[in-house]
């Protein structure tokens, strides 16, 4: 690939409202909120997930395959000025994205099948979506939606992240719009999840600002839960 890239550890939790103030409070402490983010320090994050008429990626998830791939194109806070493409592999923990930035109108083009222009790009990445439209016959599958709340930590390049309203398009189809007709992923509107990423080692002061007792890591995927109902 173009970019030079390292796999990074990736934990999830999913985490009561309650426990996600108090996380929060020791967080903020000593981190710092993502210069991206709003003055309430959020911000809304769309991705346009690729799969086959298989469930590839789905069905990879669901049964625990270690070593897996999605393709998504992702843009924020409904700004089209800025999109990516991107692909996030992952064996087991470990995660690794690799991106290119595309315009509105290629991205337009992508989720309404136009892919001609996509064997020349000047992006590699682009060019292996196209393959894999191709071969795998990849088509977008769902919008996700859900809004983030991020928090950096320089040693480690830590980023600690709480996702909430997770929505889900199911079968609507007009990708990239304003107006989004979609409905919650999850089974109440505060479930809150916790995502923790970092490279070589997780200092220990933020092993203890993240520990309670009795919650446990788990293997979620906001793509898995918007595709549950269909």
């Amino acid at each position: 690939m173009e970019q030079e890239k390292h796999y990074r550890h990736e934990l999830k939790y999913a985490i009561p409202y309650g426990d996600y103030l108090a996380i929060r409070k020791r967080l903020q402490k000593i981190m710092t909120s993502d210069s991206h983010a709003d003055s309430s320090g959020l911000y809304r994050i769309r991705s346009i997930y690729f799969d086959n008429s298989d469930d590839k990626a789905l069905r990879e998830k669901a049964d625990g395959i270690a070593k897996r791939e999605k393709f998504r194109i992702r843009y924020y806070n409904d700004d089209f000025s800025f999109i990516t493409l991107e692909k996030k592999m992952k064996i087991n923990n470990l995660c690794l994205k690799y991106d290119a930035q595309i315009t509105e109108e290629e991205c337009r083009k992508i989720v309404n099948g136009d892919l001609g222009f996509m064997k020349e790009h000047p992006q590699e990445l682009v060019r292996e979506l196209y393959a894999k439209m191709q071969y795998q016959r990849l088509r977008p599958r769902v919008l996700v939606s859900y809004v983030r709340e991020p928090y950096i930590y320089a040693p480690g390049n830590v980023r600690v992240t709480f996702d909430s309203q997770i929505r889900t398009t199911l079968f609507h189809q007009e990708f990239l719009t304003k107006q989004v007709s979609d409905i919650s992923a999850t089974d109440t509107p505060q479930d809150m999840f916790l995502e923790v990423k970092y490279d070589a080692f997780l200092p220990e002061i933020i092993q203890d600002l993240i520990q309670i007792p009795w919650i446990r890591q788990q293997a979620f995927s906001k793509y898995g839960a918007c595709r549950r109902f269909g």
